[in-house]
């Protein structure tokens, strides 16, 4: 095979120049193109990756807010409950005071009631008894009713203090004595005598029936009252009987 060298020479040459004119017009742009190509792939992908990270930050944002909104729903809750429990307990312990305190008064009343009742019914037996032993006591003697009766109105008057005794039947006015009856002229002077003996001066009597005392004596003076009548001891007899104790 004849190689002519300078055909060869001349392809030689050819190829040298579409080299260079590709390296020179067309490799080099396009390697620019695919360079640039790769930095603008690389911001993408950097954008994206800052977007993506943004999102995931946003989205931890949003899962933090939204734990955060829960966890104060429920502490409001449990709070709202332990007010509600509160209250609650609040309202049964005052309803209890309540009911306790109407059972209190009711039970009160109904004492109350029957002390009342029990006080009367007593009451009311006192008084038949008192009215009872005045009807026996009616039927006394007439001198029965005057005669010892006598000393214990002297001793009433002797126990009085010297101030009190100086005063009855003092300037001549007679002494007041009542009576269940009118006295006889000897039961007159028998007050009289002993009143006398033991005021230890002379004094003169006056007589005022008063039936109420059934028996006895009794003097009333605006100095003092002496009684020593069964009126008198039926009197402290029912007081005493219906006197209650509270």
């Amino acid at each position: 095979m004849h190689i002519d060298l300078w055909t060869l020479g001349l392809q030689t040459i050819n190829v040298l120049v579409l080299v260079w004119i590709l390296g020179r017009f067309f490799f080099r742009p396009v390697t620019a193109m695919i360079a640039a190509r790769q930095v603008a792939a690389t911001e993408a992908l950097d954008e994206a990756q800052a977007a993506k990270a943004e999102a995931a930050a946003e989205v931890a944002k949003a899962k933090e807010e939204a734990a955060s909104l829960t966890a104060a729903r429920t502490d409001i809750l449990q709070k709202a409950v332990a007010e509600a429990e509160k209250e609650k307990a609040a309202l049964l312990a005052a309803a209890r005071t309540e009911a306790k305190t109407l059972r209190d008064a009711a039970h009160a009343d109904i004492d109350r009631a029957r002390q009342s009742e029990e006080m009367a019914e007593a009451d009311h037996a006192c008084r038949l008894a008192v009215d009872i032993a005045a009807r026996l006591f009616e039927k006394l003697p007439a001198e029965a009713r005057v005669m010892s009766f006598i000393d214990g109105l002297v001793a009433g008057v002797a126990a009085l203090p010297d101030a009190t005794r100086t005063g009855i039947g003092a300037d001549g006015v007679p002494v007041c004595i009542k009576a269940a009856r009118d006295l006889t002229e000897a039961e007159k002077e028998a007050c009289r005598a002993k009143l006398a003996q033991t005021l230890g001066r002379p004094i003169s009597v006056a007589v005022a029936v008063d039936p109420v005392l059934i028996a006895g004596l009794e003097i009333d003076t605006p100095h003092a009252v002496v009684r020593n009548s069964f009126r008198a001891d039926l009197d402290r007899i029912a007081a005493g009987l219906t006197r209650h104790d509270h």
